[in-house]
């Protein structure tokens, strides 16, 4: 080869790692903006346009030091009037029937169910399911974690980038912001294929090891209130409905009143993140697992947001005892008013999951029947969830990478796949590559309780779901 042939190969061998480059710095532009959030349209645009709009003239006038103190106070009166209103506006009356507050009528409203699966703590590979259901659920909120609320696009723009598979069949390789950090504690770097070193931080995973501490401290017979408790010790951050009802602690509310006061939220997903302690303390017994589910999501949401924390983990603690992701869910749902919206977006879910063909369609078909739903919302996400493991087919990798990839609260909905999977099918059944680089530390945001073991949650679960069973007899 000649001297000016090599130079010329050299030459386009560089050009093509500039173009690389720049598409690369142009797809990594395209995921960090914020328009690419997995957010859906409010069911009322037009009000959402007029707020803009306003805050735009005001934006302009102030700037040309215009006289719009009067107007302004007078917006202010208006909408904090409206507010209200709104907060003391009541739900239909047929939906209050179909959808009682108090755990004595939601039980009255349940559809036939098993209750309790077996008269003992279920021992068939019992170790085994409670270490698969922890880090299946640590595996599906730390692949989802980065990506939260992204679009489908976005994250494949980010596979791409990664020269990863989309679905993804691994954590994420490349992250737009690896240098952000996570709830204070873990940079996004911490959640990358090749960096993780333990179970990192996250809100879906801190709730989880929460429970697990106030069923050690206050045992079976926990209250609502207990959960208060527990949340201002150890509680350092909180969004949504969880922060309005830890403000509302400090602040001297009685826990049974914190979710009821200056709460939009109450039935977006924080409960639901909240299931898995719950399914995990009482394996086997879905009825006892709804019932813990419902003190400790009383404290910050209502209807459909309680239903939702109490049909997962019910699910949770029959997937210890049954043989499909599936069965679990159908399980689950007898724990909840048969006829409550959840109930019934559930129900559809089911009737359709068999005839979903990929992660797209299930995406399309849930944005098409909540349109203008919040992407946090509880309903939506938990057709997902459904969705998901139905596709998963009993494949980890699949479950989890195709409901990730479905988007709207997706570290959520991983992460109760994950943990519902987990519980199924055991330790067993999880690729290595999904649970090993952890190793056995995970780490936590708690305020007294920033590390823990993977082996010594696993045991100290076992424990308080012995204690369960011990406190039936």
């Amino acid at each position: 080869m000649s001297f000016g042939a090599s130079c010329c190969d050299s030459l386009k061998r560089f050009l093509l790692r500039i173009r690389i480059a720049r598409a690369t710095v142009y797809a990594m532009r395209r995921i960090a903006n914020p328009l690419y959030w997995s957010y859906t349209m409010p069911y009322f645009t037009e009000l959402s346009a007029l707020f803009e709009e306003v805050s735009n003239w005001a934006d302009l006038r102030h700037e040309q030091k215009a006289k719009i103190a009067p107007i302004l106070a007078r917006l202010q009166k208006t909408l904090a009037d409206s507010k209200r209103d709104l907060e003391r506006a009541n739900p239909a009356s047929e939906v209050s029937k179909r959808e009682p507050n108090k755990l004595v009528e939601i039980q009255a409203v349940r559809p036939k169910g098993p209750r309790r699966i077996g008269n003992a703590m279920p021992k068939d590979r019992i170790q085994s399911r409670m270490r698969g259901a922890w880090l299946g659920r640590a595996a599906g909120c730390t692949l989802g974690a980065p990506v939260e609320s992204w679009t489908p696009d976005a994250m494949e723009d980010l596979a791409r980038v990664g020269k990863q598979a989309f679905p993804p069949t691994d954590y994420w390789a490349v992250h737009p912001n690896p240098s952000r950090v996570h709830y204070n504690e873990c940079t996004f770097r911490e959640y990358l294929k090749g960096n993780l070193r333990a179970v990192p931080v996250d809100d879906d995973l801190a709730y989880t090891l929460l429970g697990l501490l106030i069923l050690e401290r206050f045992g079976p017979k926990f209250t609502t209130k207990d959960v208060g408790a527990a949340w201002l010790d150890h509680v350092p951050m909180a969004y949504t409905a969880e922060e309005v009802a830890l403000n509302n602690l400090k602040r001297g509310v009685p826990a049974a009143k914190a979710a009821e006061i200056g709460n939009p939220y109450q039935e977006w997903i924080g409960a639901d993140i909240r299931s898995d302690p719950w399914g995990y303390a009482a394996p086997g017994w879905p009825e006892r697992a709804a019932e813990y589910a419902y003190r400790d999501a009383y404290l910050s949401h209502r209807y459909n947001g309680i239903y939702g924390e109490m049909f997962f983990s019910a699910a949770i603690a029959a997937a210890f005892v049954v043989d499909s992701p599936m069965e679990a869910l159908r399980i689950g749902l007898t724990e909840i008013p048969k006829e409550c919206r959840l109930a019934d977006d559930l129900r559809w879910a089911f009737k359709r999951a068999p005839r979903i063909r990929d992660w797209r369609e299930a995406r399309k078909v849930v944005d098409e029947r909540f349109k203008g739903m919040h992407h946090v919302h509880t309903n939506n996400n938990a057709c997902l969830t459904v969705f998901g493991l139905q596709l998963g087919g009993g494949d980890f990798t699949k479950t989890i990478g195709g409901i990730v990839a479905m988007g709207l609260d997706n570290d959520c909905t991983g992460a109760t796949a994950g943990s519902i999977f987990g519980a199924v099918y055991g330790i067993e059944r999880i690729p290595e590559h999904w649970w090993k680089p952890f190793g056995n530390g995970v780490r936590s945001y708690l305020k007294g309780h920033k590390k823990f073991t993977t082996s010594d949650v696993v045991k100290r679960f076992l424990a308080v779901a012995r204690r369960t069973w011990e406190d039936a007899t």
